[in-house]
């Protein structure tokens, strides 16, 4: 699927397949804190879903693609580049949030294998419906409705520029619709707009 069939389908109904995890910041905070970890290396963790499952949204063949291939790419480099500077012993976020001080290629890998990490475990085959509660309010106070959000949000992904990532943060407690470019992401101290991620999605 190419970059703008993706955005025709994916972005249009994104509130679709990611209002259930919209609703819990604990859960991306446990994923970003949880070390997927054997034997010091860091660990490719199983799709919690099938290849095909989330289609029409994500097709089958652009999801095996992206996780058998790109994703395990950047898990093992980057074990290997972390490894080489002796830093595979800290937490993926940890790295992250100090990237000013690595190479490149921790920078890109590093970046991949969180990014898709938290992709991966907020999109749901069963998801659906509207958000609620504090998110519901928080939504509507910083951007109106939810469909000028899912607007705002569709705008920032389609403005991304070849490879990069739109994404919704939280900083100062507020909501705030973001964009990086590459592998790049917002817990990082080298992006302009830094903030925790509550939901992101990869655009190609």
């Amino acid at each position: 699927m190419d970059k703008r069939s993706f955005l025709k389908t994916s972005l249009l109904g994104v509130a679709g397949l990611f209002a259930l995890s919209l609703r819990s910041h604990g859960m991306v905070s446990g994923m970003v804190r949880k070390n997927y970890r054997r034997k010091g290396e860091f660990l490719q963790p199983k799709l919690p879903y099938a290849f095909d499952a989330l289609e029409p949204y994500i097709d089958r063949t652009t999801m095996e693609l992206h996780y058998t291939e790109h994703y395990t790419a950047y898990t093992q480099k980057f074990n290997e580049a972390a490894a080489r500077l002796g830093i595979l012993q800290q937490p993926a976020r940890n790295i992250l949030k100090e990237i000013s001080k690595y190479p490149e290629s921790i920078r890109q890998n590093g970046g991949g294998y969180l990014n898709h990490l938290i992709f991966w475990n907020m999109m749901s085959p069963s998801g659906g419906g509207m958000p609620s509660g504090a998110l519901l309010d928080a939504i509507e106070k910083e951007f109106g409705s939810v469909e000028n959000f899912r607007e705002k949000f569709t705008e920032a992904a389609r403005n991304v520029f070849g490879s990069g990532w739109a994404w919704l943060i939280i900083r100062d407690n507020r909501l705030q619709i973001t964009s990086t470019q590459n592998q790049d992401n917002p817990l990082m101290d080298i992006v302009s707009e830094q903030g925790f991620p509550l939901l992101c999605l990869d655009v190609w």
